[in-house]
């Protein structure tokens, strides 16, 4: 499903944030990414959404070569992944219930489907009370969790999750981590950024860790990766 040869991705006036890094995830996968801060990996994740590209080397997503993707039809591409920003981008002139609905409504559901569906995602978040509140009345960890129902929302085929627990405590970390291992029960392909030893000693997991843009490991349990 994701493919990267040898991709670099740099800035100007700073050391790359990628650097010659080969990796390939399955469809099906459950990922976590890891590493410390600056590793990389939230510049691999944007990579991967196709908000920037790479400097050099290919990426594949999807079995189509990004950099051949055109501007147009990036919207298209996009609505087959879900994806949980670390700074949550929820729409503050909407309320909770729409800011979820968004990916159902670019599919044109009905609306009583949409509605349904909304509901019961807030519920398996613990927010179904907080559906007509905006999200600058929410705690940073409630509109983690509305972030979290949101990319969830349309099934979509590949899920990218930056620190998707990084505000929340262990219960409802405990939560947002089954609902997510759910989607990939269903077929999702799941990939977590995160720097959290304990999520990675809980869930047996194949688990990729970069270091300073490089991919330093890549197995399926916390001691390969390299201690981070």
């Amino acid at each position: 499903m994701i493919q990267l040869f040898h991709v670099t991705k740099e800035y100007p006036g700073e050391p790359p944030a990628l650097s010659d890094v080969t990796l390939q995830v399955g469809k099906g996968e459950f990922v976590f990414l890891t590493g410390p801060s600056g590793a990389g990996k939230s510049t691999l994740l944007r990579l991967t959404f196709c908000a920037e590209a790479p400097s050099s080397g290919q990426l594949l997503l999807f079995g189509r070569n990004v950099a051949r993707i055109s501007p147009r039809e990036i919207p298209w591409v996009r609505r087959h992944i879900g994806v949980v920003f670390q700074d949550f981008k929820l729409l503050p002139e909407r309320t909770i219930g729409e800011n979820v609905a968004l990916p159902l409504e670019v599919r044109s559901l009905p609306r009583r489907e949409i509605r349904r569906k909304v509901q019961g995602l807030l519920r398996s978040v613990g927010l179904e009370h907080r559906a007509d509140k905006f999200p600058p009345s929410l705690s940073g960890g409630e509109q983690q969790r509305v972030a979290v129902a949101r990319a969830l929302a349309a099934d979509p085929a590949l899920l990218l999750a930056d620190e998707p627990t990084g505000n929340l405590d262990t219960e409802r970390t405990l939560e947002v981590m089954e609902l997510l291992a759910a989607a990939n029960a269903r077929g999702t392909t799941v990939i977590i950024a995160t720097h959290d030893r304990s999520l990675l000693q809980r869930y047996t997991r194949r688990v990729v860790a970069l270091e300073r843009g490089r991919l330093v490991s890549d197995g399926d349990s916390i001691r390969q990766a390299g201690g981070l």
